[in-house]
């Protein structure tokens, strides 16, 4: 298959294809009027490099896989080294997962010491502070209430 197809049939575009062959993730065969030519195993090298893509994987982490279906390995996964490589990224989950958690855990307890000192009465009156709706006027005076949907008896609802 040409290189459109093969853009068509993975869902990736033809630079993007292109841009793999340069990295040295997709061979770079030429047919004898000097197009490219691809074959399903391109297509399933390319899929397997879109879905680890999409897990998190950056393109040289996704290299592993596609040396074991190059070997002739029926998934890009059964060999040793993209085992290795799913470990190592697990483990770069789970280090990013501590850090969000620590993250969260700061964000957390700085909001709770601003609740504590802000005249903001909880989330539900985000917005109305000291009295004040958000364009500063007294709530209910109409002077800067953010409009809301009307009920069927014409009020606000």
């Amino acid at each position: 298959m040409r290189i459109g197809e093969l853009a068509e049939r993975s869902g990736v575009s033809t630079r993007t294809l292109r841009y793999y062959e340069s990295r040295g993730l997709l061979p770079a065969r030429r047919a004898v009027n000097g197009h490219r030519v691809y074959d399903d195993g391109d297509l399933r090298m390319v899929e397997q490099i879109r879905t680890l893509q999409d897990v998190g994987f950056s393109l040289e982490q996704t290299r592993p896989f596609v040396e074991c279906l190059r070997e002739g390995n029926p998934a890009g996964d059964s060999c040793p080294t993209s085992l290795r490589a799913y470990r190592v990224k697990l483990a770069e989950i789970d280090a990013l997962m501590e850090r969000l958690g620590r993250a969260r855990d700061r964000v957390s307890a700085q909001l709770a010491r601003a609740e504590a000192r802000s005249p903001v009465v909880g989330s539900a009156a985000a917005g109305t502070v000291a009295g004040r709706a958000p364009g500063g006027g007294r709530p209910g005076d109409g002077s800067s209430e953010v409009p809301g949907p009307r009920c069927q008896w014409g009020g606000q609802g």
